[in-house]
């Protein structure tokens, strides 16, 4: 599993940094940096007379990045930026020749304030290149949680879903508040002159995992593990009879992943 995980990541960086086309000496802004992964690989481009900004939230993370930096000898040609994607005010106007966006806007409420902060950084010419899972795409129909087919037991996991709804509702929470064509239009109304979108969307069958695994599994860090979500929701016999339904599903693989991410790239045109 973590093989598989590191090789998409591998393809997501090389896929976002080739729509970005970095240029040598280039400066390169990396939003929501996390632990470089597209920062690292930018440096490999814009060569020694450019520079990366590496960008995120987490004082952790920066600091964490400055050490690999450091011990890689590249340190001279980083810099760290402690900033929200929505708020780049430490950055002046037309500063930045390139911006790379890793799965960022998935965790921001003020999507269209983050694309006209894009938009005032870069440079006149300068690129833009995101790279944000849809969840919208793999929200469960009617009978299906999480790839497997509940029908016979629904009125129970509707009280498990009522949970994970009231934390994360459909059309206001940031992870499930948009699609791409969201995107687009966000790009547009920030005044980027030239878009392009490529949609991936993909329905492939769960590999068979065991039940203790499931239970500790969570669509993502805000919303409780499956385990912890029924002991909430649920009476014992109700987690009994989930789990005599889901657990022989989930450990013979006969569930179904929907997923799909956008790339988003971009210009500054300037008439």
């Amino acid at each position: 599993m973590q093989k598989t995980m590191l090789t998409f990541l591998g393809q997501v960086r090389d896929k976002l940094l080739q729509n970005a086309k970095i240029e040598e000496g280039n400066t390169v802004l990396d939003v929501g940096t996390g632990d470089g992964l597209i920062a690292f690989a930018a440096l490999d481009q814009v060569g020694k007379q450019g520079k990366v900004i590496f960008s995120d939230i987490s004082q952790d993370l920066l600091d964490h990045c400055q050490s690999l930096a450091e011990k890689l000898g590249i340190v001279d040609r980083c810099q760290f930026l402690k900033a929200s994607v929505d708020n780049l005010t430490d950055l002046d106007n037309a500063s930045v020749d390139i911006i790379t966006v890793r799965s960022v806007l998935i965790y921001v409420e003020a999507k269209h304030s983050a694309f006209k902060e894009f938009y005032r950084v870069l440079k006149p010419g300068g690129r833009l290149s995101i790279f944000e899972p849809i969840n919208r795409f793999g929200y469960n129909p009617v009978n299906i949680f999480r790839g497997y087919n509940v029908g016979p037991i629904i009125d129970i996991v509707e009280k498990i879903s009522k949970i994970y709804s009231l934390i994360q509702p459909l059309r206001t929470d940031p992870m499930l508040d948009f699609d791409e064509r969201d995107l687009f239009n966000m790009a547009e109304k920030a005044r980027f002159g030239e878009i392009h979108l490529e949609l991936h969307a993909d329905m492939t069958s769960i590999p068979a995992v065991k039940w203790e695994t499931m239970l500790r599994m969570t669509g993502n860090p805000r919303i409780p593990t499956l385990e912890e979500a029924m002991k909430q929701a649920l009476t014992d016999e109700e987690i009994e009879k989930l789990t005599n339904h889901l657990r022989p599903m989930v450990e013979a693989g006969q569930g179904t992943w929907k997923r799909a991410a956008a790339y988003l790239w971009a210009q500054k045109v300037c008439s």
